[in-house]
């Protein structure tokens, strides 16, 4: 779902067949970084964990010469861009699923932006905190979700805990470091409560053109278990 978000935003603001330098905050194993590079992008992939620098090199080695020619691994933190690019390097930043670990994340954004080139996209993916009692609640955690009214705190599915963030609040931190939001979308508004082992359903495609539009569509994509923010630099 999300990719083809990315898709549409890279549709809707560059000319087709445009090679991208795009920074990706946190890629983790590489899916998102290794799918631009092999639609032709330029592809650096920002990550603060050696476990996961290790798997995505790994992943980076089994693709054709060409496309591990467009993506640059660099072992840093998020919160550094500062220290490692230029101001206006890249056209599209990715900071998918980084925010919650982040308890401060408004300098980090101000310097996701400051790399961003004018017109460039930010695309962020978070928890949506203004939906944080839906899970539990669906699932009869009545106490936990009763404490989801009260803080964006919460325990991720690997038993880490982190933080949501509401759109009011990144809608404002956007606008104040230049790049305002253009467009945001839900993520995960009928299947969040799916395990992630769970066996692939057999009407997958309805599923999918289901979660696309209510993804779309208010009042469903604000009940959304995360936001997908894009934001585009000024100037």
């Amino acid at each position: 779902m999300v990719a083809r978000q990315v898709d549409e935003q890279i549709s809707a603001r560059f000319p087709v067949g445009r090679r991208l330098r795009v920074l990706d905050v946190g890629p983790g194993q590489g899916t998102q970084a290794l799918r631009l590079a092999r639609a032709g992008h330029e592809v650096t992939g920002l990550e603060s964990d050696p476990r996961m620098v290790g798997a995505l090199r790994e992943a980076l080695a089994a693709e054709p010469e060409g496309i591990r020619e467009r993506v640059r691994i660099i072992e840093g933190d998020g919160r550094d861009t500062g220290a490692h690019f230029l101001p206006g390097t890249f056209d599209i930043v990715l900071c998918h699923g980084v925010l919650m670990y982040v308890p401060e994340p408004d300098p980090m954004l101000a310097g996701l932006a400051r790399v961003l080139a004018p017109g460039g996209v930010l695309s962020l993916l978070v928890r949506n905190a203004d939906a944080l009692a839906m899970r539990p609640g669906l699932s009869g955690d009545w106490d936990t979700a009763l404490a989801a009214f009260d803080s964006p705190a919460y325990t991720n599915r690997i038993g880490l805990r982190v933080r949501a963030d509401r759109l009011e609040t990144l809608t404002a931190t956007l606008a104040g470091i230049g790049a305002p939001l253009q467009t945001w979308y839900g993520v995960r508004v009928f299947s969040d409560l799916a395990s992630d082992g769970a066996a692939v359903p057999a009407d997958l495609d309805r599923l999918l053109a289901a979660e696309e539009r209510a993804g779309r569509t208010d009042p469903y994509r604000a009940v959304a278990a995360l936001l997908h923010l894009c934001g585009v630099r000024g100037g």
